[in-house]
């Protein structure tokens, strides 16, 4: 599976992930998409490395897209959870002065 595809699997995942993950969703639709689109370029780039299949099976099997929403969960988790560290830092330092 080419590059484009991923890309376009990355929007949909994006998407997808956004839903999925719980919590406030503290991004915007880009920042969404830019991360679908890494997570599903990561997370086909680690299932070829893991399962040693070339190009995962093609852009319309259900592994690919599970592969593609699961990537763009995990960096939306993150996401999340460095953001809201930064914006309880910034609040918790403030107000003890």
């Amino acid at each position: 599976m080419g590059i484009l595809a991923w890309i376009i699997l990355g929007l949909v995942a994006g998407l997808v992930a956004r839903m999925l993950v719980p919590g406030k969703d503290s991004q915007g639709l880009i920042i969404t998409l830019v991360l679908g689109i890494a997570g599903a370029l990561l997370g086909g780039f680690v299932a070829t490395q893991v399962f040693h299949v070339a190009g995962i099976q093609g852009f319309f099997n259900l592994s690919t897209w599970v592969c593609a929403i699961l990537g763009a969960g995990v960096l939306l988790l993150a996401y999340n959870l460095l953001t809201s560290r930064r914006s309880s830092g910034r609040t918790g330092r403030a107000s003890r002065r």
